[in-house]
């Protein structure tokens, strides 16, 4: 792992959510940095604010007080069309359940993300044909998610989200839907883009197993983190 200083710095974070008259305060004046090429796990119980914690890193959601810089932009205060531009440059999300669309074959779907950019339809192929090699799937340009394993479809997600070379990779239960060989095999390639690519990498998981991955692991619980588990 490569670490070039902070990359991703949240102070005082807090998120409440609201269900009619019901105030639900999901993180409580939370802190992280996560330095420039770190792979970080989150770890907690269900409805603990992981994925909660993810969407502001990845600027999918808003605090409700609090800060969150990326590469030393603070992303929370951009206005949504500067934010779902700073989304498309700097952030891939891969999902537990793939997100693939079944009518479109992998190179396919891989691709869709560079149809937010400028690139020309050669330099999009090419960019395509690369993101898949690296998640060792050359051989699969033309398959469609029917015609692909669980896991041969993570990997296609994978693609999709490495390709326009983001800043940050973030990942919710990538490997939730899988068995274990499968999910050992996307845990490789995910350590293989962190150490190889020098990619920062934050993953949200419940198996302890997947989190052993990372060079560090977080636990969130009632809002707060610690680096140990809460009992």
């Amino acid at each position: 792992m490569r670490s070039n200083g902070l990359l991703v710095d949240v102070k005082g974070v807090d998120k409440v959510f609201r269900r009619g008259a019901e105030r639900i305060r999901v993180l409580r004046g939370l802190d992280v940095e996560i330095p420039e090429g770190e792979f970080l796990a989150l770890m907690g119980p269900s409805g603990s604010g992981k994925s909660t914690l993810l969407n502001l890193i990845g600027g999918l959601d808003r605090p409700s007080a609090g800060q969150v810089r990326v590469a030393g932009l603070r992303i929370d205060n951009l206005s949504n069309r500067k934010l779902a531009s700073w989304r498309a440059r700097h952030v891939g999300l891969v999902f537990q359940f793939y997100n693939l669309l079944p009518v479109l074959n992998a190179a396919r779907n891989v691709e869709l993300p560079l149809l937010l950019t400028g690139l020309k339809s050669k330099d999009r192929k090419r960019r395509v044909e690369t993101a898949l090699s690296l998640v060792g799937l050359s051989h699969r340009l033309k398959h469609y998610p029917r015609q692909l394993s669980g896991g041969e479809q993570q990997r296609v997600g994978i693609a999709r989200a490495i390709v326009t070379d983001p800043t940050l990779l973030l990942c919710d239960e990538p490997t939730g839907d899988l068995d274990r060989k499968s999910g050992d095999e996307v845990l490789e390639l995910l350590q293989t883009l962190n150490t190889e690519q020098g990619k920062t990498i934050v993953i949200v998981t419940h198996d302890p197993h997947a989190a052993a991955r990372a060079s560090r692991t977080l636990y969130l619980d009632r809002g707060r983190l610690s680096e140990e588990p809460v009992e």
